[in-house]
C-alpha cells in the first residue's frame, strides 16, 4: 500500500530507493556493510550467539529454585523457541547474505520485520508475545557485543552488492532513523546513502545541515517516519516539499524519475559556472568561500570553484573518539593538510565549537557529559567550554599557529558573547604564540575573527570590533538565540524564522558597523547559501559569503543576476516591512519586468 509522510524539506532534490531502517534499541548496536568475504564469519557470530544464549537459558531453567512459579520455566522454554525459529535466525541469515549487512544490523532488522507482525496479531496473547521476542534479541545482541562492547553506530563506505528488483536495475538505499548525530554523519558523508528521513530535527538541525553539503535529498522532523516505514520499503523522498512517499506506484514513480533527470542537468549547467568570477551586474566583486568539515573536504571545495575556507569546524575532528581528544600534532597534520590542499587560499578555522548538538563524548577531564545539562544550548559550549579548558584549548590554538606556517590562515572564535570572553581568548593566544616561541616552532601572525551568533554580540559589535580583526555571522545560532527556538527540535521548528525582521535588522546592523570599522565581514550560516537571500544580503553590503562548497554554483548564478545597487536602494523597505519575505518577492517581480542590462564580460555567463 502506497501512502505519504510529510516532514521539514531541507535539502532539495529527489531521491528514490529502498529503505534501510536504524531501529531504536536498548543495546547500541553497530550498523555496517560487510564484504564477500566476511559473510561467513558474520554467521558465524550470529550461531555463536545464538548457542551462547541457549545455554544461558538453559542454565537458567535447570537452577530455578524448587518453589519457583511454574510460569517461569514456561517463559524460558518460550525464550529458546523464539531463539531457534527460523523466522527469527533464518531470515536474519538472508539479512547477511543478501544485503551484506553486519550480524548485529541483520538482527535488529529482522527484530523490525517480526515486531510489526506481531503488532497486526488479533490474539492479545500473541501480541505480547513481542516483548518476549525483544528480550531474546536483546540477549543476542548483548552476546554479540560482549567481548568489544556495544558500539556506536558508524557506516561503511563501501556499499552492498545489489540485485535487480521489481523496479528494475541497482537498488539504491535512503536511510530512516530516528536521529542521526552529528559524528555519525561524518561516517554518512563517505556512505552509499543517496538520502536520510528522520524522525526529529530541524531545518538547521546538523544533520539538515550536512544534509545540503552532501547536496541529497532530505526529509527531517517526520515524527514517526522510522516506526511506519519498513526495512526495505520503496521510498520516494521529495526534498523540496518535505513529502516522503512510501512504496509508490509505477505511474509516481516514474513522474519522480523525470524529476530525478531534471535536477541532474540543472546541476550540470550550474557546474559551468564555478570558474567564472563573482561579480554582480554593476560591478561588485563577492568572494565565495566554503564551509567544511575535514581536511578531506578541501578538494571539494575548489573544485566547486571557492576562492578560499570561511569556516572549517575544527570539532568534527574531536567526534567518534571514545572521549579521547586529539593532540596538538595530529590537530596540526589535520589543519595543515587542508591549507596546503587550498594551495595558498585563505582558510578560516573555527576552534571547537562542542555543545548542543554536537556533544563529545567527554566534554571535559573531569567527564562532564554534556548532555545531561539542562539546556545544552544554552550551556557550556563553544569558547566558553574552551576556556574552561586551558590546557585542551592552548593545544588546538598551538595546532592552528603552526599551521600557519604553511599557508594563510585565519582564527575564529564562536559564540562570543562577553568583551572578558574576547580579551581571555587573547590572552590565551598570546601565551600560544610563546610557547612556540621558546619551542623554535615555526609560525605567523593570522588575523583573529569573531563570530556574531548571540544578539549580546551584535548588540556590541563595535566594541568587539576594537578587540578583532574580522567578524563572520552565523545566522544559524542568532537565529535561534533571537527568537528564543532550538534550531533541533522539530515541534517549535515551524517557528524558526531566517526572514523574521529581528534577524534581518541585526544581520544588517551588524553588516554596517564591521563595514564602518573597516573590518572584513562575512555571513557563514545557512542563510549565505541559500539562494533566497543572495540580494538581500547584497543589498545590506555583503560582499563575503561562506557556504557548503554544493551552494556555490546556485549562490553564484544569483550573484551575477543582480544589481547590488539597486537593491540597496530598496534595503530599508525589506526591513521595515511587515512580511519581509514577501517584500523581496515583489522587488524580485519589478526587477524582472525592468532588468538591468548585463555587464558585456559576465552577460555570456549568465
Amino acid at each position: 500500500m502506497s501512502f505519504q509522510l510529510f516532514g521539514l524539506p531541507v535539502s532539495r532534490g529527489v531521491a528514490i530507493g529502498r529503505a534501510v531502517l536504524i531501529a531504536s534499541s536498548r543495546v547500541d548496536v553497530a550498523h555496517y556493510f560487510i564484504n564477500e568475504g566476511q559473510v561467513e564469519a558474520e554467521i558465524g557470530r550470529m550461531r555463536s550467539a545464538r548457542d551462547a544464549v541457549a545455554q544461558e537459558l538453559s542454565n537458567l531453567k535447570r537452577d530455578l529454585p524448587a518453589d519457583a512459579p511454574a510460569e517461569l520455566p514456561a517463559l524460558l522454554d518460550v525464550h529458546l523457541l523464539l531463539l531457534h525459529d527460523e523466522a527469527l535466525t533464518g531470515a536474519t541469515k538472508q539479512w547477511i547474505i543478501d544485503r551484506h549487512y553486519n550480524a548485529e544490523w541483520a538482527l535488529s532488522a529482522q527484530l523490525e520485520v517480526l515486531a510489526r507482525q506481531f503488532d497486526e496479531m488479533e490474539d492479545d496473547y500473541l501480541r505480547e508475545r513481542k516483548a518476549d521476542l525483544e528480550q531474546v534479541v536483546e540477549r543476542l545482541l548483548r552476546a554479540m557485543s560482549r567481548d568489544a562492547g556495544a558500539s556506536a553506530v558508524s557506516f561503511s563506505p563501501s556499499p552492498p552488492p545489489s540485485a535487480s528488483r521489481d523496479f528494475g536495475g541497482e537498488d539504491p538505499l535512503v536511510l530512516v532513523a530516528n536521529d542521526i548525530a552529528p559524528a555519525d554523519m561524518l561516517q554518512f558523508k563517505r556512505s552509499v546513502f543517496t538520502g536520510f528521513i528522520t524522525d526529529v530535527g530541524g531545518k538547521t538541525s546538523h544533520t539538515a545541515i550536512v544534509a545540503r553539503s552532501l547536496d541529497i535529498p532530505a526529509v527531517v522532523g517526520a515524527r514517526e517516519a522510522s516506526r511506519i516505514i519498513r526495512q526495505d520499503d520503496w521510498l520516494i523522498i521529495d526534498g523540496d516539499a518535505g513529502i516522503v512517499i512510501v512504496n509508490p506506484s509505477p505511474i509516481v514513480l516514474e513522474e519522480y524519475r523525470f524529476r530525478q533527470r531534471q535536477s541532474e542537468l540543472e546541476r550540470a549547467r550550474l557546474s559551468r559556472l564555478r570558474h567564472t568570477p563573482s561579480v554582480t551586474l554593476d560591478g561588485e566583486k563577492v568572494e565565495l568561500l566554503a564551509n567544511i568539515e575535514l581536511p578531506g573536504d578541501a578538494p571539494a571545495a575548489l573544485e566547486a570553484g571557492a576562492v578560499g575556507v570561511g569556516l572549517f569546524r575544527s570539532e568534527f575532528l574531536f567526534m567518534n573518539r571514545e572521549g579521547e581528544l586529539p593532540g596538538e600534532d595530529e590537530q596540526f597534520e589535520a589543519y595543515r593538510s587542508a591549507v596546503e590542499a587550498m594551495g595558498g587560499l585563505p582558510v578560516t578555522i573555527r576552534t571547537v565549537d562542542i555543545g548542543a548538538d554536537k556533544p563529545l563524548e567527554r566534554m571535559s577531564v573531569n567527564e562532564l557529559r554534556h548532555e545531561h545539562a539542562l539546556n545544552p544550548a544554552l550551556g557550556l559550549r563553544a569558547i566558553r567550554w574552551s576556556l574552561s579548558e586551558p590546557a585542551m584549548f592552548r593545544q588546538q590554538l598551538r595546532a592552528i599557529l603552526r599551521a600557519s606556517a604553511y599557508g594563510k590562515v585565519r582564527l575564529l572564535v564562536p559564540m562570543v558573547a562577553h568583551l572578558n570572553e574576547a580579551r581571555a581568548t587573547l590572552e590565551a593566544l598570546a601565551r600560544a604564540k610563546q610557547q612556540l616561541v621558546e619551542a623554535a616552532k615555526p609560525f605567523n601572525d593570522i588575523e583573529v575573527g569573531a563570530m556574531v551568533e548571540v544578539p549580546a554580540a551584535a548588540l556590541i559589535l563595535p566594541s568587539l570590533l576594537r578587540l578583532f580583526d574580522f567578524v563572520s555571522i552565523g545566522t544559524n545560532d542568532l537565529i535561534q538565540y533571537t527568537l528564543a527556538i532550538d534550531r533541533a527540535d522539530e515541534t517549535v521548528a515551524h517557528l524558526y524564522d531566517p526572514w523574521h525582521a529581528a534577524v534581518l535588522q541585526l544581520v544588517a546592523q551588524s553588516i554596517a558597523q564591521a563595514r564602518s570599522a573597516g573590518k572584513s565581514v562575512s555571513v557563514c550560516g545557512e542563510m549565505a547559501g541559500d539562494p533566497a537571500f543572495t540580494e538581500l544580503l547584497l543589498a545590506m553590503g555583503l560582499r563575503s559569503f561562506s557556504m557548503h562548497p554544493s551552494q556555490i554554483s546556485s549562490v553564484k548564478q544569483r550573484i551575477l543576476r543582480t544589481d547590488a545597487r539597486r537593491w540597496a536602494g530598496k534595503l530599508e523597505q525589506v526591513l521595515q516591512s511587515d512580511d519581509p519575505q514577501s517584500a523581496c518577492t515583489d522587488l524580485h517581480r519589478m526587477f524582472a519586468a525592468a532588468p538591468t542590462q548585463p555587464a558585456p564580460q559576465i552577460s555570456a555567463a549568465i
